[in-house]
């Protein structure tokens, strides 16, 4: 009995070596932990279950069966993030160069089926140079297996993928189709072809980092929702983030104690807005004071940053925060924005988040670029989430809510519950001096009358009590009451029921 119980340690330390100490010294002078050291720092201590620590390939071509390490790339197996379950599976560049495999495959598939059967969360750390070629169509076999389960568990658990060094070719599809890809700055990146390829192809010089870095995919492509300077602050920030969410569509948002008044006054938002309409101000500031504990998790920060999109916690709970940012492009919407806001609307709607929405929108940005790269689809695309989106809905207009940015923005109109107004507010088709001059275009020669014109709009429209008048707004409210306001507004929607006509599914402006 003492030899098999020490056969069994002998494989189970063999398993855990992976690739092997060489190996492990190279990944850590890269500033790269291994596999297993990452599933350490992302679970709580003790909490790791591993499932098929001694599964092997079965390759026999281009002589691999004289090497088989046990786990075959892949830990993988399931674990607590704050005492809630999580299934993990982190690739092992050690092995392989963490190529993905028969076996490979099929034991991430498992950890899957597990997780969309048991209603747990799905983090999948990648680190995989993609098909182990020896094994050919098998391996790209695999993979789709992967897809299809990544598109069979979407909307039932949320699937988060960290990239944590080379993804390349067939590999990014499985992250791209997950709710949230972060990755680690300087050494990781995703990109279908390689520099080598696009080369031979385009005769294009670039390299690894530039084609499908961490600052491309942040800042240009929006494939990532944020980068992290090291393996370690990936996965503490990784913990954060499912701090925020249920574990399944079938539960609520998870509820954390507070300390933090639910109708605490913020006098300095009486203040936020500037005396002059055209003068930017931090909406980020208006979030953070409305937040428990001023506690804000931000997603794709670097991207289409005229509008801000994340998560804080209301009274414990989880909500979602969709806002127009004045400081970047006057807070206009425009394609990125668009497309940002409404997968991440979908993405609240689709587990059961409530949605704060801040709007100040003068309107759509105006331009070629804009009309020809289809904003009118993208716009609609964010319209479209809104509109479908049956969790409770809170609004807060602070300022601008002008033409049909005013509808897209979760107006009354598209479903919104409670639909708030700051004395600040102006909803109007257009800003008043645009408004005039097509008006009053006979009277453009004199400057005074049109001035006049200008002040008798803004006198009549620029204000909230147009749209409170016919009920679009609920309540014109005093910007310092708006976290008490908001908190009551989400309190009384606890038991909100609402159902869509039932459809096999909609038809998305994609």
């Amino acid at each position: 009995m003492t030899d098999i119980l020490q056969e069994l340690e002998d494989r189970r330390a063999a398993a855990r070596l992976g690739g092997g100490q060489k190996r492990i010294d190279a990944q850590h002078a890269k500033g790269k932990l291994t596999a297993r050291e990452r599933i350490e720092m992302l679970l709580d201590e003790g909490s790791f279950e591993e499932f098929d620590m001694f599964v092997a390939h079965r390759c026999t071509e281009f002589g691999m069966e004289a090497e088989r390490p046990y786990g075959d790339g892949v830990v993988t197996g399931w674990g607590t993030v704050n005492g809630r379950m999580v299934y993990v599976f982190s690739q092992d560049f050690t092995v392989f160069g963490g190529s993905l495999s028969e076996t490979h495959a099929q034991k991430i598939c498992k950890i899957m089926d597990m997780a969309v059967q048991n209603g747990a969360p799905v983090i999948g750390l990648n680190d995989s140079g993609g098909a182990r070629i020896q094994e050919g169509v098998a391996s790209l076999a695999g993979y789709a297996d992967v897809f299809q389960r990544n598109i069979m568990a979407s909307g039932v658990v949320p699937q988060i993928s960290v990239i944590m060094g080379p993804c390349a070719g067939g590999a990014v599809y499985s992250p791209a189709m997950t709710d949230f890809i972060f990755m680690v700055r300087d050494s990781s990146y995703m990109f279908v072809t390689g520099p080598d390829v696009v080369k031979t192809v385009t005769n294009e010089v670039v390299t690894a980092e530039e084609l499908g870095g961490a600052s491309t995919h942040t800042r240009k492509s929006s494939v990532a929702d944020g980068a992290f300077e090291d393996d370690a602050v990936a996965m503490m920030e990784v913990r954060r983030l499912v701090d925020f969410l249920p574990l399944s569509n079938r539960e609520k948002p998870p509820h954390r104690p507070f300390h933090d008044d639910p109708a605490r006054v913020e006098p300095s938002l009486d203040t936020l807005i500037p005396e002059s309409p055209n003068q930017p101000y931090d909406m980020k500031e208006l979030i953070r004071k409305v937040a428990d504990e001023g506690d804000f998790y931000e997603i794709q920060e670097d991207f289409a940053r005229n509008i801000v999109t994340g998560f804080i916690r209301l009274e414990g709970s989880t909500v979602g925060v969709v806002a127009n940012q004045p400081m970047v492009l006057a807070g206009c919407l425009d394609i990125d924005a668009s497309r940002k806001a409404a997968r991440f609307v979908r993405f609240c709607d689709a587990f059961e988040i409530p949605i704060l929405t801040f709007v100040d929108v003068p309107g759509f940005l105006p331009g070629t670029g804009q009309e020809h790269g289809g904003v009118i689809k993208h716009g609609a695309k964010l319209l479209f989430a809104f509109g479908e989106a049956t969790v409770p809905k809170v609004t807060v207009i602070t300022r601008k809510a002008y033409g049909g940015a005013y509808d897209v923005m979760s107006s009354k109109h598209i479903r919104g519950d409670f639909n708030y107004a700051w004395p600040t507010a102006e909803i109007a088709v257009m800003g008043a001096k645009g408004a005039t001059e097509i008006l009053y275009r006979s009277e453009l020669g004199d400057a005074d009358k049109i001035a006049a014109r200008t002040r008798d709009y803004e006198d009549r429209f620029a204000n909230p009590f147009v749209a409170a008048e016919r009920g679009f707004i609920d309540e014109v409210i005093q910007p310092q009451s708006t976290r008490r306001r908001v908190c009551r507004a989400f309190a009384s929607l606890r038991n909100k029921k609402l159902a869509n006509p039932w459809k096999k599914h909609d038809n998305l402006p994609l």
